[in-house]
């Protein structure tokens, strides 16, 4: 009789493994390509002048290394789950700082993205005085303090309230770290307050700049393309909020089907809400932007075979 049922659990831990294996593979190739794009989309960035002076540059540098950050740490975590590493609740608290901290960015930084295109198509002769270097440092620092400050109340919440161990080993996951009620509560209220807030910030420019689009002293294709960009925006904010919702969707079945539906689901989850999104901050703003395009291209190729490429912020304007 154990020798019948050897080979049998031979076999199911064989499948265990390479489903497993699977899964590294299809979540981990696409993350390393999508990394490499954006850290060289990072360089690009400041590599010249005009984007390290430029409004929607700096937004779009703060966009992409905060969506940068997140999707290496998640990727990271998602390849410590799958491996079984346990890790002290300490280090766990650290990953999941900058995690929590980036995914909050994100919405916001899209609010001051659309804010910025409004300005630009709805007030030109007074966006230079609006908008510019120094006002944009200054609201992405709020953003990012926004951030830093919301992360600040939970770990002192869990400081108060959770009397584990900060020693103690465990696989690291959100919902066992933060397993207490007034955390999701809390969690809940804030996601909320985000995202309705910004999701009014981006229609009303969106509208705005439709209104705009409309009047004859308006340049109609600067107008168009700002509406399609606050649109892409708007797209942006969706995906980011369905990100939000992983945990929520993951709890609903969780007691309800067995156990590898419950991997199955929960690699879904990661791959489509969690990684995609962050993928597609590059490619949109990247692929799109005519000066941006070209030294991205020539980054990416290492700069074999291109000819010199010249930007000009009159180009730009």
């Amino acid at each position: 009789m154990p020798n019948s049922f050897q080979p049998q659990q031979n076999s199911s831990t064989t499948d265990v493994n390479m489903l497993a294996g699977v899964r590294v593979v299809f979540s981990f190739v696409p993350c390393f390509i999508f990394l490499y794009i954006n850290c060289v989309m990072l360089y690009t960035l400041r590599s010249k002048t005009v984007f390290r002076e430029t409004s929607r540059y700096l937004l779009l540098y703060s966009l992409l290394l905060a969506e940068t950050l997140q999707m290496a740490v998640t990727q990271l975590m998602f390849l410590l789950a799958i491996s079984r590493v346990f890790m002290t609740r300490s280090v766990c608290l650290l990953m999941l700082t900058l995690t929590i901290i980036t995914t909050i960015i994100s919405p916001f930084n899209l609010a001051l993205m659309s804010l910025e295109r409004y300005v630009a198509v709805c007030f030109p002769l007074r966006y230079a005085n609006i908008v510019n270097a120094t006002s944009t440092y200054g609201a992405i620092a709020v953003v990012w303090a926004v951030s830093f400050a919301n992360m600040l109340v939970r770990v002192l919440m869990l400081m108060v309230l959770d009397p584990r161990p900060l020693g103690l080993l465990m696989t690291c996951n959100q919902e066992d770290v933060f397993h207490l009620k007034i955390f999701s509560e809390f969690e809940n209220g804030f996601v909320c307050a985000e995202f309705v807030s910004v999701g009014i910030i981006i229609i009303c420019s969106y509208v705005g700049v439709i209104i705009a689009a409309k009047s004859a002293s308006t340049d109609k294709a600067s107008a168009n393309k700002a509406r399609k960009t606050v649109l892409l925006h708007m797209i942006q904010l969706c995906l980011s909020l369905c990100s939000t919702l992983v945990t929520t969707i993951f709890a609903g079945f969780s007691g309800k089907v067995d156990r590898r539906t419950i991997i199955d689901i929960r690699f879904a989850l990661f791959v489509c809400l969690i990684n995609l999104p962050r993928c597609l901050s590059c490619l949109i703003y990247g692929l799109r932007d005519q000066i941006i395009r070209p030294i991205l291209m020539q980054h990416l190729r290492f700069g074999l075979n291109l000819p010199h490429l010249q930007v000009s912020y009159l180009r730009h304007k």
